[in-house]
């Protein structure tokens, strides 16, 4: 029977042939019947135990917290550290195969592969799983994780300020480079081929002219360290096709488009190009699509979910600046500020889910121009396919598009005499950032809240309190993996029972330090920085953010495809791996731990 043992089965399928027909040889069988305890809570193991038929519930005390099934295995912490941090009792019939200690021991020091899934960090687990996906030569994934210096540069070629817009162009030509870099005193600036020939076609300007004259000295640099996603996140922020780059304080070469439009998916970089060229509302649909269409093929190219975030984000927001210049009167692009909260102000939507928007102004504006602003903007991003906000938080609420004075006494309000939706009301407003517009109106705006909120325990304890609006759900998570959860046997909501929890933890502990930082994981590292948080617990609580933000993405583009758009955060587990129920385990424990320590700083048990 140890010949039927499945060496492809995670984490066995890291092992070599060898290898594996070593562990075969050593295998051996256990029995338990329904109740019976396989591991204890607190005792050790001297088998990794790999299930061939019944089923074992993982406890926690008397809470359940999984149940596992065929080729599931357990309990590598029993195993490694000596202590089982669950207990783990059959629920019938079950027969294990028993792999002994001394064999997996030799495995993880002779296979670094086999290795990772023994560690304790949930990021570690994660972080070699990424790497056994894909992340082939050619994958894009492994392009934008490429760093800046490991690409093709274009190398530093420069020119005094005093020269010609023709000595330029001959420059260019002598030297095969489209771009040079001008010294004009202290200042350095850059000029292309495409400033010449509108300088010199469109603008009629003489050939004598200064390079100075039609250079810009506004240079967007990356550093050669960076990644090359980075540098396309930038290139998309700022809408330029090319970048210098720095090394050591000094320009290095710049960085083109071109040279890896080629290896993204879709050509991230020319969606903004086609914002810019649009002339009207009706213009921008297309480009609103090709958004969309951009997450799905960056995801079948194995890109990472929080790199699909932060470029979706980007070409969103440059999608509703344009859309700003084309719908707002002049009284309010003088006096507003155009904004996005929600998952959208953090970068980390991908898939559209629904409008979460907002216009400060400085001052009050004519109501009709107010009255049309507000009906056009909503209406238009309607038509773009963005879902109109359940909570209304959006622009077409004059509750969300108000003076900054008038908004500052909403959230006194929501502060000072709380109703059902204040939690959830400030919780959004504090993910807020600007899109377009005078920014000091937001940060007025926060500034006031985050002076409302500090120090203020009893109110943050009732903000924190939403951490638990879902804990039925989650509990039911927790055991029902392999077992029976919320609208079926096989099915759990991942909004509810993994993404909320922590964004909002780690917000309520971010208004309560004072962290300024708007998406959750910068905001889970100043508070590791702080020592608010652990740092190793850090490390894990994002790992297991970026983890259950992958399955909902899976989870959204297969509701996009199928119409069922009521499931776009249900995850069917039957569907995962072995190895992804196994990480799905870990990421829950840590959001369960993460539960406990908020409720543990807020008192929530008291309540």
């Amino acid at each position: 029977m140890p010949q039927a043992f499945d060496v492809q089965n995670p984490p066995f399928d890291r092992l070599t042939y060898s290898e594996g027909e070593k562990l075969r040889s050593k295998l051996d069988i256990g029995y338990w019947g329904p109740g019976q305890t396989v591991i204890p809570q607190g005792g050790g193991a001297e088998h990794l135990h790999v299930i061939i038929k019944g089923a074992v519930e993982e406890r926690d005390g008397d809470e359940p917290l999984a149940v596992l099934h065929a080729k599931d295995s357990f309990d590598a912490q029993a195993l490694v550290q000596g202590m089982a941090g669950s207990a783990f009792v059959a629920t019938e019939e079950t027969l294990c195969y028993l792999v002994p200690k001394d064999v997996i021991l030799d495995l993880i020091k002779a296979n670094s592969g086999f290795a990772a899934f023994f560690y304790s960090e949930l990021s570690r687990k994660l972080s070699d799983y990424a790497e056994q996906q894909g992340d082939g030569a050619g994958s894009v994934n492994n392009v934008l994780r490429a760093r800046v210096r490991d690409t093709r540069l274009h190398e530093v070629c420069y020119i005094d300020g005093t020269a010609s817009i023709k000595d330029a162009a001959r420059m260019m030509e002598d030297y095969h480079n489209n771009t040079l870099f001008v010294k004009d005193g202290e200042r350095i600036g850059i000029i292309t081929g495409t400033n010449l020939s509108k300088s010199a076609v469109l603008m009629e300007m003489p050939l004598s002219t200064k390079v100075r004259d039609v250079a810009h000295f506004d240079i967007f640099a990356v550093d050669s360290d960076d990644f090359i996603f980075e540098a396309l996140i930038k290139m998309t922020r700022h809408r330029v096709r090319r970048l210098a780059v720095v090394s050591g304080g000094q320009f290095v070469g710049t960085l083109e488009d071109i040279d890896i439009l080629g290896l993204v998916a879709g050509n991230t970089q020319l969606i903004p190009g086609r914002i810019d060229r649009a002339r009207s509302v009706a213009d921008l649909e297309p480009a609103a699509r090709d958004i969309q269409d951009q997450v799905a093929r960056l995801h079948r190219q194995d890109v990472k979910v929080d790199v699909i975030a932060e470029i979706t984000s980007e070409l969103n927001r440059a999608l509703f600046s344009k859309l700003f210049s084309f719908i707002a009167p002049p009284s309010i692009k003088e006096a507003g500020c155009l904004i996005v909260m929600g998952s959208e102000g953090r970068r980390e939507q991908t898939v559209r889910t629904d409008q979460d928007n907002g216009l400060l102004l400085a001052h009050p504006v004519p109501e009709e121009d107010l009255a049309a602003f507000r009906r056009d903007f909503t209406a238009a991003l309607e038509r773009f396919d963005f879902p109109p906000c359940p909570g209304n938080i959006m622009v077409g609420n004059p509750q969300w598009s108000q003076t900054v004075d008038g908004f500052i006494q909403q959230l006194k309000s929501w502060v000072l005499t709380p109703d059902d939706l204040s939690a959830m009301n400030l919780g959004v407003f504090y993910d807020a950032v600007p899109v377009t517009g005078d920014p000091a109106l937001l940060e007025r705006a926060k500034s006031a809240m985050r002076n409302l909120m500090r120090g203020e325990s009893a109110y943050l304890a009732r903000f924190a309190r939403a951490i638990d609006q879902f804990e039925e759900a989650s509990a039911s998570v927790l055991a029902s993996i392999m077992a029976t959860v919320g609208v079926g046997s096989d099915v759990i909501h991942i909004k509810r029972s993994g993404v909320f929890p922590i964004v909002h933890g780690v917000r309520v502990m971010s208004i309560d330090t004072g962290v300024i930082a708007t998406s959750t994981m910068e905001r889970i590292d100043a508070l590791a920085a702080m020592s608010v948080i652990g740092e190793e617990f850090a490390g894990d609580l994002k790992s297991a953010l970026a983890y259950f933000m992958e399955l909902r993405l899976r989870s959204q583009l297969v509701a996009m495809r199928t119409g069922r758009q009521e499931e776009e955060a249900i995850v069917h587990i039957k569907e995962l791996s072995s190895r992804e129920r196994d990480l799905m385990r870990e990421a829950l424990k840590v959001t369960k731990k993460f539960r406990e320590i908020v409720r543990s700083r807020y008192h929530l048990s008291a309540m």
